[in-house]
C-alpha cells in the first residue's frame, strides 16, 4: 500500500520483489542451513552492489538517501521469500540510524568510503536487545584520545561477517551508558562460533569477549540510551514491514498448495474449513498492509505520536504474524512442517523478528511509559 501512497517508491518495490525471486527464492531451504551449510555471500554482495544495504544512509554518506518508507517496502518483499536477508538489512540500517542519531555522519561516511566489499560495509549490533532493558556488560575506560573496552557481550547480529560493531558500554563514573565503534579484527576481541538460534539461521550472530579492545565513542558520553531510542522509534516500523512480508509469503504458499492439492476427489480450497481459514489469513494480511503504511507515513511526516504508530505496528503485526504463520502450517497439513516447504521456516522467523529491538512486554510497557508520560 505504501507504493500507491508514494509512487516514488514503486521502484524500491521492483527491486526488491525480483531481487527475491531472482537471488532468494530457489536457495531458501540450502540458505537456512547455516550455520552447518555455507553461508549466502554472493547474495549480500548482491544486495550491497543494488543498495540494498543502504537505503536510508544520507548521500553525503555513501547512501541513496531515502526515508523509512523505502525501508519498509524492501524489508516487506524480502520477507516475504527469506526474512534472513531482513535481518541482516535491518541491523545494518539500526547501527547506521543509532550512529546518525549521534551526529557521525563524517565517520559512516569514512567507512562506506573505504568500503571495498559488502562485509567491509556492514555494521554489526546487538540489535535483539535494548540496553537500557538488558544491562550493559561491557566497561570503557578512556585512555589519553582512546576508549579501551573489556568485557563480554552476547548475541551481537553480524559480529563474524562484518568490517566494524556498533557495541553499548558504560564508562566508569557515567549514569548511562555509551556507544562505541569497534573493529572486529582487534586483537583483543574473542569471537565465539555463530549462535544457532530459532530463526533467521542467514542473519548470524555472535557472541564477542573483548580485553583491552580499542573503541571509538559515537556521539557523546552517557548518551546511548537517547541515540537507541530515537533510533528505534523509526525502526520499529521497520519490524512490522518485515513481519508484514512473512504474513504475505505464508498466506500466498498456502493459497497457492491449496489450489493445487487434492483430497478427496477435488481441490482442498473448495473444503469450506480451510476456505474459511485462508480468508481469515487473507484479512490479515489486508490489515497488516493497512497498519504498515499508516505507521511508515506517520514517521515520515512526523506526525503527533509518530514514535507511538511506529513501536504499536511493530508490536501488534509481530503477534499477528506469530498467529498467521501458525495457520500457514496447517493449511499444508503435515507439509507444513517439512523444510522442503518455507511455512515452518516463516513460523520460526516470525517468532525471531518478535524480540528485535527488545522484548515484545518490555515494548508495551514503553508505549504505556510513553502515553502516561505525555
Amino acid at each position: 500500500m505504501l507504493t500507491t501512497v508514494k509512487c516514488e517508491l514503486k521502484s524500491f518495490e521492483d527491486l526488491a520483489r525480483s531481487f527475491a525471486a531472482k537471488e532468494l527464492a530457489a536457495n531458501r531451504e540450502e540458505n537456512d542451513r547455516y550455520p552447518f551449510g555455507p553461508f549466502f555471500d554472493s547474495v549480500v554482495t548482491k544486495a550491497h552492489e543494488v543498495g540494498l544495504l543502504s537505503a536510508t544512509l544520507p548521500e553525503e554518506c555513501g547512501g541513496i538517501g531515502q526515508d523509512v518508507g523505502a525501508l519498509c517496502i524492501i524489508l516487506d518483499h524480502i520477507s516475504a521469500v527469506d526474512a534472513s536477508l531482513s535481518g541482516i538489512i535491518f541491523t545494518n540500517a539500526l547501527s547506521q540510524e543509532i550512529m546518525l542519531a549521534a551526529g557521525n555522519k563524517d565517520l559512516l561516511a569514512g567507512i562506506m568510503g573505504k568500503a571495498a566489499d559488502a562485509k567491509a560495509a556492514l555494521i554489526a549490533c546487538p540489535s535483539f536487545a535494548n540496553p537500557s532493558e538488558t544491562g550493559t556488560t561491557l566497561t570503557a575506560v578512556k585512555v589519553k584520545d582512546n576508549y579501551i573496552i573489556n568485557g563480554a557481550i552476547e548475541y551481537v547480529v553480524l559480529g563474524g561477517i562484518s568490517g566494524h560493531a556498533l557495541v553499548p558500554a558504560r564508562i566508569k563514573g557515567q549514569e548511562g551508558y555509551s556507544f562505541f565503534l569497534i573493529d572486529p579484527a582487534d586483537k583483543g576481541l574473542n569471537r565465539s562460533e555463530p549462535v544457532f538460534s530459532l530463526g533467521l539461521h542467514s542473519c548470524p550472530a555472535v557472541d564477542l569477549n573483548m580485553a583491552g579492545v580499542v573503541g571509538t565513542l559515537i556521539g557523546q558520553e552517557g548518551e546511548g540510551a537517547r541515540y537507541f531510542d530515537h533510533a528505534a522509534d523509526r525502526m520499529h516500523s521497520a519490524v512490522a514491514a518485515m513481519q508484514c512480508g512473512i504474513m504475505k509469503g505464508s498466506f500466498n504458499e498456502a493459497l497457492d498448495y491449496s489450489q493445487q492439492r487434492f483430497q478427496g476427489g477435488k481441490e482442498i480450497i473448495n473444503w469450506s474449513g480451510l476456505r474459511m481459514l485462508l480468508g481469515q489469513m487473507a484479512v490479515q494480511v489486508k490489515i497488516a498492509e493497512m497498519v504498515l503504511s499508516e505507521a511508515a507515513m506517520a514517521v515520515e511526516n512526523q506526525e503527533p505520536q509518530w514514535n507511538l504508530y511506529s513501536r504499536a505496528a511493530s508490536v501488534h503485526l509481530s503477534e499477528l504474524a506469530c498467529k498467521l504463520t501458525t495457520d500457514g502450517i496447517q493449511c499444508l497439513g503435515g507439509n507444513g512442517y517439512m523444510k522442503d516447504y518455507g511455512q515452518e521456516k516463516r513460523f520460526r522467523d516470525a517468532k525471531h523478528v518478535q524480540a528485535f529491538l527488545g522484548l515484545a512486554p518490555m515494548r508495551k510497557l514503553g508505549m504505556i511509559k510513553s502515553i502516561v508520560n505525555g
